[in-house]
């Protein structure tokens, strides 16, 4: 039978309390909606339709690669926002699948079963329910004395009797297209909210003698709502254990999962070692046996194997096999380290090529530099690359030496095998096999502290 999905991703969140719209609130780095969207995408559907409506800019930017885009001018309610959608699905014939964008922990494999048992019981509804030990919050499936759903009690309507049901509607339903935008124009408003609720449509199609069907879901986490901000930092913590306890089947050890965070897009690979305190984000990929952590925070990396990385911050850089780095490093975006290199203590590297088997141990800055293989990089040595309109590059070829100190003032090439005398400013370049050294001639002032003291006790007198 055919697909449809419907997100409906139009409200404030006003609890959220947040000009930002509430599917766009971030769970491990990426907006709620979005895990929404890609869980829907693992069913194959024939088309996928979000309905939005509060910051309807921003969230079109996030959803509208994957679906077509509706707008609910005036947030009327669930039961309005699905009227809204069917003026793009049209007279479409086959299983409507109705999900709500703050629900970012829904799986994929939940969501088949809840097709399954809507195509095999021939339902015109089926609603993801779930029994919680605390229900406040949701509303309540009521069922008759034959255990048969007989409607749906949403929270702030249901009576003091009722409150006390445990069986929750998730806000998830599998439809019969037809049959639902039938019911639709019956919905009315006469609630404490007065909105036009969804759920109104499951006591229509029973009043009618159609089958409504349910799927419990197991674990209840699965169908919780962010609408909060202690729900969406429960969110997070029930995402980020997933994703820690993915990789630890795969053969990822962390020396402590509680406090170590790990994208949704993150890879990582086989042995490799994550200390506490690590943060990885992004696309970031970390390759085998590599060492991460304590305190590294790597945003967009691409990381190979056999790395070590301590206490350091890198951004949108690539890390070839054998790389050691840290502890206390910096590498911004559009820096590469080749294999075998060293990037030490105390050292930023900016869009910067570092060759193989080359250090950069401690103290320095390289910016807009290609350096080759086997070069050594003193300490406090730093690339002069802007003149405060335009950026210069500095080019340090195969086994050259960088004395301490050395300012290397762009645009300047030392050549192979080259070295710089420490404290010195080059700002020509450098031949190959040659010594640089700019210093001026040392002059020494015999006692001179002697002279200073007498000055002072004369100027106490």
């Amino acid at each position: 039978m055919k697909l449809v999905v419907v997100i409906l991703a139009a409200g404030e969140g006003t609890r959220m309390k947040s000009s930002l719209p509430k599917v766009l609130h971030q769970i491990c780095g990426k907006p709620m909606v979005k895990y929404v969207v890609e869980t829907a995408k693992e069913l194959n559907p024939r088309g996928m339709v979000a309905v939005i409506g509060y910051g309807a800019h921003q969230v079109t930017s996030h959803v509208k690669d994957d679906a077509e885009i509706v707008i609910q001018e005036q947030q009327l309610g669930t039961g309005h926002a699905v009227r809204v959608a069917e003026s793009v699905i049209g007279d479409f014939d086959g299983m409507l699948l109705v999900l709500c964008g703050d629900t970012p922990l829904l799986k994929s494999e939940t969501l088949r079963k809840l097709i399954d048992i809507h195509r095999e019981s021939k339902a015109a509804a089926t609603i993801l329910t779930a029994v919680l030990k605390d229900p406040v919050g949701y509303g309540r499936i009521i069922r008759d004395k034959k255990g048969l759903v007989a409607g749906i009690v949403e929270e702030k309507d249901v009576t003091f009797k009722q409150q006390k049901i445990c069986e929750i509607n998730s806000g998830t339903y599998c439809f019969d297209a037809k049959k639902l935008f039938v019911t639709l124009p019956e919905l009315t408003r006469e609630n404490e909210q007065r909105e036009f609720y969804l759920t109104d449509v499951i006591g229509i199609l029973k009043s009618r003698g159609e089958k409504i069907a349910t799927h419990s879901v197991s674990d209840g986490c699965e169908v919780l709502g962010v609408n909060s901000r202690r729900e969406l930092a429960k969110a997070e913590g029930i995402m980020r254990e997933r994703i820690i306890n993915g990789w630890m089947e795969e053969g990822v050890t962390f020396i402590d999962p509680l406090s170590t965070f790990v994208g949704p897009d993150v890879t990582l690979g086989q042995d490799t070692l994550i200390y506490p305190f690590t943060l990885l984000e992004g696309s970031t990929s970390v390759g085998r046996n590599c060492t991460i952590g304590p305190w590294a925070h790597l945003i967009d990396a691409q990381v190979g194997d056999e790395v070590e990385i301590r206490n350091g911050v890198i951004r949108e850089s690539i890390i070839e096999d054998g790389v050691r780095l840290g502890p206390f490093c910096s590498l911004r975006p559009g820096t590469r380290i080749k294999k075998g290199a060293k990037i030490g203590t105390f050292v930023e590297v900016k869009s910067s090529d570092i060759g193989r088997k080359s250090k950069v141990p401690h103290l320095s800055y390289i910016g807009d530099a290609t350096i080759g293989e086997d070069v050594n990089i003193g300490a406090g040595t730093i690339t002069c690359n802007y003149d405060g309109i335009r950026k210069y590059k500095t080019i340090i070829e195969d086994g050259a030496f960088i004395g301490s100190d050395t300012m290397l003032i762009a645009p300047v090439k030392i050549g192979k095998n080259a070295a710089t005398g420490a404290g010195s400013a080059i700002a020509q370049d450098v031949p190959d096999d040659s010594l640089a050294v700019e210093r001026s001639q040392q002059k020494v002032i015999r006692d001179w502290s002697k002279k200073r003291k007498k000055k002072r006790r004369k100027g106490r007198t």
